[in-house]
């Protein structure tokens, strides 16, 4: 890496990146990175690794736009045509509902670890610290937590992974492979890759938390790229490092995860204590709980962020509405949330899947918001995509809309 750029950044610089990094390493990560390895070995590491480079593009709009204009990509979208802000308004909407609602059943799954309680109870205790967390210690206290937590879980997997690696050397072979490419596997794949590494409106975030990080400090768009890519880059290598950890240890055992959420989140800790050993069990189960915690928190605060940004850009209020109005948004989006996680009653891996298809079916539109803006007069020339960044974007439509139709075929015809 260019010396001139390392002096450019601090540590005090990073903070949206590393916030959108925790927000990706949640359900995608835990359960579908590792529940990928545990049932099909090594098949799809290849896949995994594409579906993250085809999202890049749209993904770093997100940084580059803002560090260009000092503009989220909400006032993007605005200038645009305020058809696309209100388009993005919608699915956002209703990504929100269904992701709040998906994150804090995975964090109450592996709260009864700890707690006995049911998991609709132990959500609604989350969703209200969450909201306590928020409201008090905004900003702040979210950029603060999450390096920490970050660290924590990174080091505990690369732990795990390396002796799973240790132990299995001159282990017998599996010899009986599940087959990944069969057509019936079409909806996992698909629900995989749409929160893999997370859904693109994330992107958005990105833009959001960084002019927040603007207002108390100065931030170049150098160290704006660079905290972009850090955070992008650790989701990406942690990916594989999940599936790595459900193929090594899961893998051949004829084991598979169970749909209820309190059984799912005890196999999950077993993956890690039968490699690191039962005395760690609740040490790593304590490092996940926080670990999606925090994402829960960062969903909750990203979505409510940027509807309460698009609500007053849409009704022409560019004044900082204190944080009333946004509160309003967390609490809502927040009801919403746990009125869906008491509609799939404790069965996590059923509601994961239905958000994370949801997020793939409106990935294509996001990225192709994001694709039209940065290469929009609005954004200077020099910021602009250029050949290589675009070629990447359109490939990478090409492949989620493909995905998108393939799966259209498969739930029809089933």
């Amino acid at each position: 890496m260019p010396k001139n750029i390392l002096k450019s950044v601090s540590l005090a610089s990073l903070g949206p990146g590393i916030l959108m990094a925790a927000a990706a390493i949640g359900a995608s990560h835990l359960v579908a990175a590792t529940r990928a390895g545990a049932e099909f070995g090594w098949q799809l590491v290849w896949l995994v690794i594409a579906v993250n480079i085809v999202k890049y593009p749209f993904f770093a709009a997100g940084a580059r736009y803002t560090a260009a204009t000092n503009n989220s990509l909400l006032q993007g979208y605005l200038n645009q045509g305020r058809g696309y802000l209100l388009l993005f308004t919608g699915l956002n909407t209703i990504a929100a509902i269904a992701s709040t609602a998906g994150v804090c059943m995975l964090t109450a799954a592996l709260l009864t670890q700890f707690i006995p309680l049911t998991i609709d109870v132990l959500a609604l205790i989350i969703l209200l610290s969450c909201l306590l967390l928020l409201i008090l210690g905004h900003y702040r206290w979210l950029d603060n937590i999450t390096k920490v937590i970050m660290l924590l879980l990174t080091i505990s997997t690369l732990v795990a992974v390396s002796l799973a690696l240790s132990q299995q050397w001159g282990a017998p072979t599996v010899t009986t492979e599940a087959d990944a490419w069969q057509w019936a596997n079409i909806g996992f794949l698909v629900a995989m890759m749409g929160w893999m590494p997370a859904p693109i409106e994330v992107s958005c975030w990105n833009s959001v938390w960084l002019l927040e990080k603007q207002k108390t400090q100065t931030i170049s768009a150098k160290q704006a790229v660079f905290d972009f890519n850090l955070g992008y880059l650790t989701t990406a290598i942690l990916a594989v490092v999940f599936l790595a950890l459900g193929a090594l240890v899961m893998y051949g055992s004829g084991e598979q995860f169970s749909q209820s959420g309190a059984l799912f989140a005890s196999q999950l800790i077993d993956l890690y204590s039968n490699v690191m050993g039962e005395k760690s069990r609740y040490l790593i189960a304590l490092v996940a709980l926080l670990c999606i915690f925090s994402t829960t928190v960062t969903v909750i605060d990203g979505y409510s962020r940027t509807l309460d940004m698009a609500w007053r850009l849409l009704n022409a209020k560019q004044d900082n509405l204190a944080s009333s109005h946004l509160t309003l948004i967390m609490l809502t989006i927040s009801s919403l949330g746990l009125g869906l996680i008491l509609f799939f009653k404790g069965a996590l891996l059923p509601l994961l899947e239905f958000v994370m298809i949801l997020a793939f079916m409106t990935t294509v539109i996001f990225a192709w918001l994001n694709l039209t803006l940065m290469t929009s007069k609005h954004i200077p020339q020099h910021h602009r995509y250029g050949f290589k960044m675009q070629l990447l974007s359109w490939v990478g439509l090409c492949y989620l809309v493909g995905f998108a139709l393939l799966f259209l075929v498969w739930y029809f015809t089933k």
